[in-house]
């Protein structure tokens, strides 16, 4: 039933106007469409909205993830945008500059991947990995 319908996230924002900034100063995307309370994003294969929430983003894992080609090319041009990049210390995952290798993946996609997680202005946590291919 579900397996043929398409995909999207949902982000929450307390300040719509300062997640658009962010959005488009940090990351470099802009909304394709906006409505009252929210905003719309496509990007190569899946889309995104953000909206007016008054709850509180839950933050404490990814909650939207890009998979890139190159991973520390990425990651430096974000920086240079401004983006804080989440430094891991714990059993299983340790960042180095911000980036982590992680055992382990799908077949599909490889024997490995490497990831890096920052707050959006909302406090949401996003990600973004590189598979390794053997």
């Amino acid at each position: 039933m579900l397996g043929n319908a398409k995909v999207a996230t949902r982000l929450p924002a307390k300040d719509l106007d300062r997640a658009r900034a962010f959005y488009s100063e940090k990351l470099g995307l802009e909304p394709v469409e906006q409505r009252e309370g929210g905003l719309r994003y496509v990007c190569a294969t899946g889309e995104f909205a953000i909206f007016i929430s008054a709850g509180r983003p839950f933050g404490t894992h990814t909650q939207m993830g890009w998979e890139v080609e190159d991973i520390e090319a990425t990651v430096r041009e974000l920086r240079v945008r401004g983006v804080e990049f989440e430094e891991y210390d714990l059993p299983g995952l340790k960042t180095v500059d911000g980036i982590a290798a992680i055992t382990g993946n799908y077949p599909s996609k490889g024997i490995g991947e490497r990831g890096a997680w920052f707050r959006d202005s909302e406090g949401n946590l996003l990600g973004i990995g590189q598979p390794i291919r053997s």
